[in-house]
């Protein structure tokens, strides 16, 4: 009898005894390879929750489309399917307007006054515009400001007029080639080096980096250093599984991320100063600078998009990113 009672009281103790509990699992889902601002970031969070949270947290990064591409990933994150993304600024415009902000051209003069914005109370509450999508921003990560590569030279808005342009899928950006009577073309980025090289568009426009690392500086004889646009991207997660995560852990995956986003987004800004060296010393394109009379042509001709965009977006909003130029 006794030993049938210690049978017993083993098995129950096997049972209810101390259990490990499994790790929370973060599957960071992004498009671009581990070489690339982005893909450094992701990596860099991953080292960091390992580091800082042992076992309590995993993270899981799938680069290069491995489980969803930019046009997926939302709707998959939303199912539970991945737990983090960061797809560039344009793709949310499904989800919310207010993003159409990063997309108007000319808005910032520099890096430093986009940081100034994104930092801001109105930068970063733009953060919180997902949430009745089911979505919440947790930062964002830059690329850099986009240049305009041609088959012909272009310095002031007259010399784009008549010619093609690949854009990405944003009615912002489509207006604002239309702006100077050029016609914007939404093609996969995957097929712009073709589209390039065999003449079907006759320009894009990108980062120093995408523009030397897709070599289209290659097939492209001329590149203007206009400045004109924004490509970030918006780490973001489900509000459901952030706001599922343990009191205790929420704070300290949020801190590992922003570590890891500051360190992306040195990465960044120094992989635009070498890959622009890079382009230059190769003699493929020939570089034009904008100077302050040309680019003020082409502030004044932009004006009218934000005018067109400013009811879905928000004067307020956008006199607020504008404004970050002159702190």
């Amino acid at each position: 009898m006794r030993k049938l009672i210690f049978a017993v009281a083993l098995a129950a103790s096997l049972i209810a005894g101390p259990l490990t509990a499994a790790p929370i699992v973060i599957k960071f889902s992004h498009v671009v390879a581990e070489n690339t601002p982005k893909g450094q970031m992701a990596n860099k969070f991953k080292d960091l929750i390992a580091e800082r949270l042992g076992d309590k947290v995993v993270v899981e990064v799938y680069p290069n489309s491995q489980l969803f591409g930019d046009n997926k990933v939302l709707q998959a994150m939303l199912l539970g399917d991945v737990q983090m993304a960061a797809p560039s600024l344009s793709k949310f415009e499904s989800f919310t307007r207010k993003l159409q902000l990063y997309d108007l051209p000319f808005l910032f003069k520099d890096m430093e006054a986009v940081e100034r914005f994104q930092n801001s109370a109105a930068g970063q509450e733009l953060l919180n515009s997902l949430k009745k999508k089911g979505l919440v921003g947790l930062g964002y990560i830059h690329n850099g400001l986009k240049q305009l590569s041609s088959s012909q030279p272009i310095r002031v808005p007259a010399d784009a007029s008549g010619l093609k342009f690949r854009i990405m899928t944003s009615d912002v950006l489509a207006a604002q080639f239309e702006a100077v009577k050029a016609t914007p073309l939404k093609k996969p980025f995957s097929e712009v080096f073709t589209l390039l090289q065999t003449r079907a568009i006759d320009g894009q426009e990108n980062t120093w980096s995408n523009i030397y690392s897709k070599k289209f500086f290659e097939v492209q004889p001329y590149i203007t250093e206009s400045n004109h646009g924004l490509l970030d991207y918006m780490v973001v997660t489900s509000t459901e599984f952030w706001m599922d995560l343990p009191d205790a852990l929420r704070p300290e995956v949020k801190k590992a991320l922003d570590d890891a986003i500051i360190f992306g987004n040195q990465v960044a800004a120094q992989k635009a100063i070498d890959d622009r060296q890079r382009i230059a010393d190769s003699g493929r394109s020939k570089i034009a600078t904008l100077s302050p009379e040309e680019r003020a042509q082409w502030v004044e001709v932009m004006k009218p998009v934000w005018q067109q965009f400013e009811h879905e977006i928000g004067k307020e909003l956008i006199d607020a990113a504008y404004n970050a130029n002159n702190m």
